[in-house]
């Protein structure tokens, strides 16, 4: 497999815990801000985009940080967004983080303001929009836990593992 996938997702949704069961499944690494932000602080790599061409030579699941504009041009990425109703998302943030419904929603709406800043100063394009998107999965509708089975699937079906 060669796949390389790229996830976007709105916060809350439940995304890093598809990706950390893709990741398991299909046996490659997942990277997110974090990682990436670390490799430019060993100075590793002088761009987040270098670093996201670079890692993407090999199998592997990078969420955010525009990866799916950055690596548009590759005929074996799958740019994936994930969703969610606004009120499941807030509810997952509750149990998660211990925050009050006001904080949770604050705390939902700050980060999708600020992901959507983000997407829009380094592509130009509005973050979310279903053209820049090869699947969209709505957690909400599809559940957490199924959406890594439902990739899975697909994957077998397209040949891709």
């Amino acid at each position: 497999m060669k796949l390389v996938i790229t996830m976007s997702r709105r916060f809350g949704t439940g995304a890093s815990i598809i990706a950390k069961e893709l990741s398991e499944q299909l046996n490659i690494p997942v990277y997110d801000k974090a990682y990436i932000e670390q490799k430019l602080h060993d100075h590793m790599y002088e761009s987040e985009a270098e670093a996201i061409r670079k890692l993407a030579e090999k199998p592997c699941i990078i969420l955010g940080r525009c990866a799916s504009d950055i690596l548009k041009d590759r005929l074996n990425v799958l740019n994936i967004f994930v969703c969610a109703d606004k009120e499941d998302r807030i509810r997952r943030i509750m149990d998660k983080e211990n925050l009050s419904y006001d904080e949770a929603k604050e705390k939902v709406e700050t980060t999708d303001e600020e992901r959507a800043s983000y997407y829009y100063e380094h592509t130009g394009k509005t973050w979310g929009d279903v053209n820049d998107y090869h699947m969209i999965l709505d957690t909400s509708e599809l559940g957490v836990e199924n959406c890594a089975d439902i990739l899975m699937h697909y994957f077998e079906k397209c040949e891709y593992i």
